[in-house]
């Protein structure tokens, strides 16, 4: 079996709270983008009966084990006594680039894993069991636009379509962890009722990421990449979750051909 693991953008982004358990309290929305990696699960696969990943496609930095697919065969294998399979991941979404990309590996793999053995985990409790792997995981099982707090692992569907735009994504291939953004995040509460502004047009969005300054300081690129899609007529621009790439809403579909050269670059239809 094979599915498609999407990617996501953050549409506005506040921390408001260091937690007593370590975890930063967040308030976004994350929006699903068609963006994919592709992930074949193949069972009983392994002629020794042993448990078998590769990949392909961009390379993944850090050991299988941390691999969060691996992490999740594991989950479920030590839960329900899986069988062996043979797992292969392509890799297209960039790595440590804000959208996502290893969250929906790990929550995908779950999802396939549950289908595949016919397991019958109900969505609530696969939820739970993403939120394990990350704390962006949760959102993966679903498929559809989704308010977003607690640590991240709080969902609700939230009620809104981008259809008629294009998005472009942009990234300069500078990997930033998780811990480097939050060194430098803006704690503060998030302006009240601004959710309400993801229901007009984009040119009206005032929302930001708290994450842009501290990345910006360090990475000017990232504010360059925002000006350049701005001049091109981009609607509304940001960076997405804790970076590096940027994103541009357009009305009318934009030629990006040799705009960003050196850089990952796709303009993509909005779901």
């Amino acid at each position: 079996m094979i599915v498609f693991p999407p990617c996501k953008i953050n549409l506005g982004l506040y921390v408001t709270a260091k937690r007593e358990d370590g975890f930063h309290a967040i308030s976004s929305v994350f929006y699903p983008i068609d963006l994919c990696d592709a992930l074949e699960i193949i069972q009983d696969s392994a002629e020794d009966g042993t448990f078998v990943f590769s990949s392909s496609g961009l390379e993944i930095p850090g050991s299988t084990d941390s691999n969060l697919v691996v992490k999740a065969y594991k989950m479920l294998d030590a839960l329900y006594g899986l069988p062996a399979v043979k797992i292969h991941l392509h890799k297209v979404i960039p790595m440590g680039a804000g959208l996502g990309g290893g969250s929906s590996n790990g929550a995908w793999a779950l999802r396939l894993l549950n289908e595949l053995f016919q397991l019958q985990i109900p969505q609530e409790e696969l939820q739970n069991l993403a939120a394990n792997l990350g704390s962006d995981c949760p959102f993966f099982i679903f498929d559809e636009p989704c308010a977003v707090s607690g640590r991240g692992e709080v969902l609700s569907p939230f009620s809104l379509s981008l259809d008629g735009y294009s998005i472009c994504l942009v990234n300069p291939g500078i990997h930033i962890s998780t811990a480097q953004a939050f060194q430098s995040v803006r704690i503060e509460a998030a302006p009240e009722n601004w959710m309400e502004q993801l229901q007009t047009q984009p040119e009206n969005w005032t929302f930001q990421n708290a994450f842009e300054g501290g990345i910006e300081a360090i990475h000017p690129e990232i504010n360059q990449i925002k000006q350049k899609l701005k001049e091109e007529g981009a609607l509304y621009t940001s960076m997405t979750g804790t970076g590096s790439t940027v994103f541009g809403i357009f009305k009318e579909k934009p030629s990006m051909e040799g705009k960003f050269p050196g850089y990952f670059s796709k303009v993509i239809e909005s779901l």
